[in-house]
C-alpha cells in the first residue's frame, strides 16, 4: 500500500470515530481492545504521513466542532482527520482517567523513580487504564496537544483530590475561620489534621505523583502555559491537580502558627510543628523536584518556621504569665497553691518535648530587662535573684529553672498574706515540697534542672518545715518547762502551785488553740503529713508525758485537778492526727478514758 491510500485508510477509521457526529457513541477504551489498537495505528499513520502544521495547533475539541467531516481521501482530510483524532483521544483521556479508582489496590508499594521509605503509594487506576492513558497522552503530546492532555488530566483529578481530603477529614476552613474556633475545639481538630496530613501527603499526593509520572513521564508537554522560571515537566500536570488541595491543607497549620499565643496551646503547637517536621522530607520528595509544586514545599517549610516562632514566643509568654501572677486572696489552709501545680505541670510537660524545645530554644531568659521594660513590680526584686548557671546548662534547661526560680518568688509573696506566720511557713513547706516532687517524679524534669538546684529546693523545703515547727510548737512546748515553777530557793525548795495550775491552763489553752486551728490547715500529700504529724508527736508527747510525770501529783492533791490535767499523752497523740485534714475540727479534742 502506498502512502497515499495508507493516508486514506487511516483517515477512515479515525472519522468513524468523529466525536461531533453523535452524542450517544460508545468509547473506544470501553469495547474490544483491537478497535482501539486500530485506532491508535491510524493516529500513528496520520502523523507520520501527514504531520499537523503549527497553525493546526489549539483545542481539538474547538478546531474539530468548527471543521465540517470530510470523506476520506478528500481534500484537506488529513487536517481534519487529525483534528478528530486529538478531540476523540481528549474524550477518551477524559472517559479513562475519570474511572471510578474504587478498583484501586491499596496495598502500598515502591515506585520506580525517587522516593523516600516512608512514602505509601496506591494504584489509582488499574494498570491496563494506566496503559491505555500513557498510549492516549503520548500521541497527543506527539501531535503538540499536550497542554490539552495535562489540563484534562488536572480537571479530572483534581476534584477526585479534593474528594479524598474530605475523607480524610480536612476540613475547608479559612484563616479566619480557624482563629475563631474555641481552643479545645482546635485541639481536636489539630489531632485530626496531624493524622490527615501524614495520609494525605504520603498516600494521597504521592500517589497522584506516581500516576501523574506513569502517565505523563518524558513526554513533550512543553507547551503548557508555564513561566520561564518554572518551565513544564510531567510535573505539571500533578501539581495543577494537587496544588488547591495542598494549600488548603496546610493552609490549617498556617492558621495556627500566626493565631494568638496563649501558653496552653504550647504542646499541640509543638506535636503540629513535628508533625510538620516529619512531613517536608516527603514533602520536598513530592514537590520541591517540581519548578510549578516547589511553592507547596516552600509554604510547608515557612510554616514549620512560624510554628517555632510561635513554640518561642508562647514559652516567653508562659514566663511572663507567671510573673504577672498577682498575690491576690491567700488559698485556704495553706495549701497547695494553683499556680504551683500548672507550672510545675507545665515544667513536666516541657521536658517531655526537650527534645524539640532543645533544638528550638536557643537563647537563656533575660528576664531583669525584660521586667524592667515591662515595668512588673516583682522586678527590683527578681533581678537580684540568683539563677544557677552551670557550664553544662542548656539555654532549656535555663528556662525551666528560671521559670521554677519565679514561681519561688512568687510563692514568698503569696506566703505573706497570711496572718499567721506559722500558716505563711506551712504554706511555703507544702508548695516547695510538691515543686520537689513534681522534679524527682519526672526523670527528664530532673535530668533539665540538675541535682545542684534540686538540693537548694530541698533545702528550701526544709527550712520552711523547720520554720513552721518552731513558730508553731515553740510557745506551747515552753509551758512545759520547769523554769519559773520553783519557789525561791534553789529547787529543794518547792514549787508554785499557783505557778504550775497556770502553766496547765496555758498549756491546755494553747494545744487546744492549735488542734482547732491547725486541723483546719492542709498539707495535702499523704506521707508529708504523717511525717509532719509524727515529727510533732515526736517532740510534744515525750515532753509533755515527762512534765506530767514531774508535777502532776502537785495538781492532784489539790482541789479540782480536773480543771488542770485536762489529757493525757496518749490524748494528745490522737488530737494530733486531726491537724492538716484542712477541716474544721471536732468541737472537743478526742480523749482516752483516764485509769
Amino acid at each position: 500500500m502506498d502512502g497515499s491510500a495508507e493516508l486514506e485508510a487511516a483517515e477512515r477509521v479515525v472519522m468513524r470515530w468523529d466525536s461531533t457526529s453523535a452524542s450517544d457513541e460508545p468509547m473506544l477504551f470501553d469495547g474490544a481492545r483491537a478497535e482501539a489498537e486500530r485506532f491508535l495505528r491510524a493516529v500513528d499513520d496520520l502523523r507520520r504521513l501527514a504531520p499537523p502544521s503549527p497553525a493546526a495547533v489549539g483545542s481539538p475539541r474547538r478546531l474539530s466542532s468548527g471543521s465540517s467531516s470530510v470523506s476520506a481521501g478528500g481534500g484537506g482530510g488529513a487536517a481534519t482527520a487529525v483534528q478528530v483524532a486529538m478531540a476523540r483521544l481528549e474524550d477518551e483521556f477524559r472517559h479513562v482517567v475519570d474511572e471510578d479508582d474504587s478498583v484501586s489496590s491499596l496495598v502500598g508499594r515502591r515506585s520506580s523513580y525517587r522516593s523516600l521509605p516512608s512514602i505509601r503509594e496506591i494504584d489509582l487506576l488499574p494498570d491496563d487504564a494506566v496503559s491505555d492513558l500513557r498510549a492516549i497522552a503520548s500521541r497527543m503530546a506527539a501531535a503538540g496537544y499536550g497542554r490539552e492532555c495535562a489540563q484534562v488530566y488536572a480537571s479530572v483529578r483534581k476534584p477526585a483530590v479534593d474528594a479524598s481530603l474530605r475523607r480524610l477529614g480536612v476540613e475547608r476552613l479559612s484563616i479566619g475561620d480557624v482563629q475563631r474556633l474555641e481552643w479545645k475545639a482546635l485541639e481536636a481538630k489539630i489531632r485530626r489534621w496531624i493524622r490527615a496530613a501524614r495520609a494525605a501527603v504520603r498516600g494521597v499526593f504521592a500517589s497522584e505523583r506516581r500516576l501523574c509520572f506513569l502517565i505523563f513521564h518524558d513526554l513533550p508537554i512543553s507547551n503548557i502555559t508555564v513561566t520561564a522560571a518554572a518551565p513544564a515537566t510531567h510535573d505539571t500536570p500533578f501539581a495543577e491537580a494537587v496544588k488547591g488541595a495542598a494549600l488548603q491543607l496546610f493552609g490549617f497549620a498556617e492558621a495556627i502558627s500566626i493565631g494568638r499565643r496563649s501558653p496552653e496551646k504550647l504542646f499541640k503547637i509543638i506535636d503540629l510543628h513535628d508533625a510538620l517536621s516529619d512531613l517536608l522530607p516527603d514533602v520536598s520528595d513530592i514537590f520541591a523536584a517540581s519548578k510549578v509544586a516547589e511553592s507547596i514545599y516552600v509554604q510547608a517549610a515557612e510554616i514549620r518556621s512560624r510554628l517555632a516562632d510561635a513554640v518561642r514566643g508562647i514559652l516567653s509568654e508562659f514566663e511572663n504569665a507567671v510573673l504577672r501572677d498577682p498575690p491576690k486572696t491567700a488559698v485556704p489552709g495553706g495549701t497547695v497553691h494553683p499556680l504551683t501545680r500548672y507550672v510545675m505541670n507545665y515544667s513536666s510537660l516541657i521536658s517531655d518535648y526537650k527534645v524539640t524545645l532543645s533544638e528550638l530554644i536557643v537563647s537563656r531568659p533575660s528576664a531583669s530587662a525584660r521586667l524592667a521594660a515591662e515595668g512588673n513590680e516583682l522586678a527590683p526584686s527578681l533581678a537580684e535573684l540568683d539563677l544557677p548557671e552551670p557550664d553544662n546548662q542548656t539555654p532549656l534547661a535555663a528556662h525551666i529553672i528560671w521559670i521554677i526560680v519565679v514561681l519561688e518568688h512568687n510563692l514568698e509573696g503569696k506566703a505573706s498574706l497570711y496572718r499567721d506566720t506559722a500558716l505563711s511557713h506551712l504554706f511555703l513547706m507544702n508548695n516547695v515540697y510538691y515543686i520537689v516532687h513534681k522534679v524527682k517524679d519526672s526523670p527528664d524534669l530532673w535530668n533539665l534542672i540538675g541535682d545542684d538546684y534540686l538540693k537548694r529546693l530541698t533545702g528550701k523545703f526544709t527550712m520552711a518545715a523547720t520554720n513552721y515547727q518552731r513558730s508553731a510548737w515553740l510557745k506551747i512546748l515552753n509551758c512545759l518547762r520547769d523554769e519559773g515553777l520553783h519557789v525561791s530557793g534553789g529547787f529543794s525548795s518547792g514549787i508554785s502551785k499557783s505557778a504550775l495550775r497556770e502553766r496547765f491552763r496555758s498549756f491546755n489553752a494553747a494545744f487546744e488553740e492549735a488542734h482547732r486551728v491547725q486541723s483546719g490547715w492542709c498539707v495535702p500529700d499523704t506521707q508529708l503529713r504523717e511525717e509532719l504529724r509524727i515529727s510533732i508527736s515526736e517532740k510534744l508527747v515525750p515532753a509533755y508525758r515527762s512534765f506530767l510525770g514531774r508535777f502532776r501529783h502537785h495538781i492532784e492533791n489539790g482541789k479540782h485537778p480536773e480543771l488542770y490535767i485536762k489529757y493525757s499523752a496518749e490524748d494528745l497523740e490522737i488530737a494530733v492526727n486531726d491537724f492538716f485534714e484542712g477541716v474544721p475540727p471536732s468541737p472537743h479534742i478526742r480523749r482516752r478514758s483516764h485509769s
